[in-house]
């Protein structure tokens, strides 16, 4: 199941940039659901099987065009990220007061200033998703202090999965709702946000399966 969402991974990288299809939807869902197959049979937590199969509904909504698909998509994913906020927080080296210690705290400010700053760019610019968008950024600012706050050396790479699952919804965010459409950087964001997204919820499917 892991070859498979990695061939599945790979192979949607060079469809990432392309319009709406069949196969582009088929690649970029299958990438993640094997991972949570995978997860599935192997015994891991529910939770990390719950996630990652809401961000592969969460894929295949938004591999289609139209508003309802992409608030179907967004609300997939805020439950994804919900769904890892409980794996993280219900794992048994969690400490929530790591989060206001140091390094801890230097994280904790600095998603507090992200978040600051994507609600002062993106709400002006969201128009009637303005409310979704909003709602979204408190959601991805819980998953990653979620992640702060394990202890464990086992999971190392949570953390910098959680870090890269946040980065590239922020360049998903800017793409689309920022950037205009002619716009150069519209070039390359696509072939940032995928590998950015994958690689998170594979350090995640590692870290606890």
């Amino acid at each position: 199941m892991q070859v498979l969402a990695c061939l599945a991974a790979l192979a949607y990288l060079g469809f990432t940039a392309r319009p709406p299809s069949a196969l582009r939807s088929l690649l970029k869902t299958a990438s993640v659901a094997f991972l949570a197959l995978a997860a599935l049979l192997q015994g891991a937590p529910i939770w990390l099987v719950v996630g990652l199969a809401l961000c592969a509904l969460g894929d295949f909504c938004l591999s289609r065009d139209g508003e309802t698909a992409f608030m179907g998509g967004v609300g997939a994913f805020a439950l994804g990220h919900l769904a890892y906020v409980v794996l993280f927080l219900g794992h048994f080296s969690s400490e929530l007061g790591q989060i206001w210690e140091m390094p801890g705290l230097v994280l904790a400010c600095a998603f507090a200033v992200l978040g600051a700053m994507m609600v002062y760019v993106l709400a002006p610019r969201a128009g009637e998703l303005k409310i979704p968008v909003l709602l979204y950024i408190p959601i991805i600012l819980a998953m990653g202090l979620a992640a702060v706050s394990l202890t464990s050396p086992a999971l190392l790479w949570v953390l910098p999965a959680a870090l890269a699952f946040m980065t590239s919804d922020v360049i998903l965010a800017f793409e689309t709702f920022v950037l205009p459409e002619d716009h150069p950087m519209r070039r390359i964001t696509p072939y940032l946000v995928w590998p950015l997204y994958w690689g998170a919820q594979a350090g995640f499917y590692l870290s606890f399966s």
